[in-house]
């Protein structure tokens, strides 16, 4: 068996439109009954919500034609809006915003970063590009060379390229967890490694997973000290990346994994962060991650033995579940359960014998819910 450890918002009321002056019976009286001429009235011309918004310059959302410059977006310049780079050569391109989508197009060595995009990235007919991503879609099109350390919520997509390599998402900024909550992204959601080939070529591989050791600064430094982008704090930290660094598809170095997950509470996310510390200082690995929703009969079909202890703590929200890889992980786990844990709502693999299984039930539900 398993172990376990157990505003309403006001809405705002809109601001009052502004009234337009009115006349008085004095002023009425003074003039009589004449209608005053369209030219003569004072009445000022009604203003609605639409006229007040701010004007939008498309030239503020994209970056195109440019050589050998360092340039980009500071965060609170896109809020969410799309943005495009095109024909871009020999470039450093920083986005240090959440955007809705964005399309690169036509660029030729550059090094980018982008920051958490709601929809898809799209790159087509770009060559020796390095780059550091995190969305939602990521697709390639007609694309050479290019590496790529990729936060990706559904199955990333390459289609008519070549010369591909993706690691896993490594990078800090201040701003980059409120960014990937506006952009609707899970930092838990992160499938890298699980490349689909549109186009693949028998006997050739288009694509390819990066080594682990990897620095993500040695392909997209860091903004220029002289640049408009010094004030923003970077690191490539694995240990500080707002993403969990995951082995993904790598082949693991043991046969023992755990099957660790946290329901729903108010420090889920922290305990989460917390546990792979605990565990990776033990020398122990995280080979992936997932947060899904559960509903009742999702959780008989996936913790089996477990369920009715675990049916009535699905009802707060979503899970996040950890596999952790290692020699000894599984009485590793339930020993940082024990003693860091207590008293939280989780589950934790109950013994070797069995953990692997605990792990596939869980993640094949959770991919098939997520549609991968």
């Amino acid at each position: 068996m398993g172990c376990f450890f157990s505003k309403k918002s006001k809405r705002k009321s809109p601001e009052k439109e502004e009234r337009a002056p009115t006349t008085t019976s004095a002023e009425t009286a003074s003039t009589g009954n004449a209608v005053p001429l369209g030219n003569n009235s004072e009445e000022a011309p009604k203003q609605y919500s639409w006229d007040k918004r701010e004007k939008v310059d498309p030239k503020d959302y994209m970056l195109t034609g440019l050589k050998d410059v360092t340039v980009g977006r500071l965060p609170g310049k896109l809020n969410g809006q799309q943005f495009v780079i095109q024909e871009c050569e020999n470039c450093n391109i920083y986005v240090f915003d959440h955007s809705a989508t964005i399309t690169i197009d036509d660029c030729v060595n550059c090094r980018i970063v982008l920051g958490p995009v709601k929809g898809s990235v799209f790159f087509r007919d770009c060559k020796d590009i390095k780059c550091v991503v995190a969305c939602q879609q990521f697709r390639t099109r007609d694309c050479k060379k290019m590496e790529v350390f990729l936060c990706c919520a559904t199955q990333p997509i390459i289609e008519s390229s070549t010369g591909m390599k993706f690691g896993c998402f490594q990078y800090y900024y201040p701003e980059l967890a409120f960014h990937f909550k506006d952009a609707g992204l899970s930092i838990f959601n992160n499938n890298w490694s699980n490349i689909h080939d549109f186009t693949p070529v028998s006997g050739e591989t288009n694509w390819s997973l990066m080594p682990e050791d990897s620095p993500v600064l040695d392909f997209v430094p860091a903004p220029d000290p002289e640049s408009d982008f010094k004030s923003v704090r970077v690191s490539a930290d694995p240990a500080r990346s707002i993403v969990p660094l995951t082995k993904g598809g790598r082949c693991k170095d043991s046969e023992e994994s755990c099957l660790f997950v946290f329901f729903a509470g108010e420090y889920t996310t922290a305990n989460a962060r917390k546990l792979i510390d605990e565990a990776n200082a033990k020398g122990f690995v995280l080979i992936q991650t997932k947060e899904v929703s559960m509903r009742p009969e999702d959780v008989k079909r996936v913790f089996q033995r477990d369920a009715d202890d675990l049916t009535e703590w699905i009802t707060k929200g979503p899970v996040i579940a950890l596999e952790m890889n290692g020699d000894g992980v599984v009485e590793a786990c339930r020993n940082i359960a024990s003693e860091v844990f207590s008293g939280t709502k989780l589950f934790v693999s109950d013994n070797k014998n069995t953990s692997s299984q605990d792990v596939d039930n869980f993640f094949n539900f959770a991919d098939m819910q997520m549609g991968l």
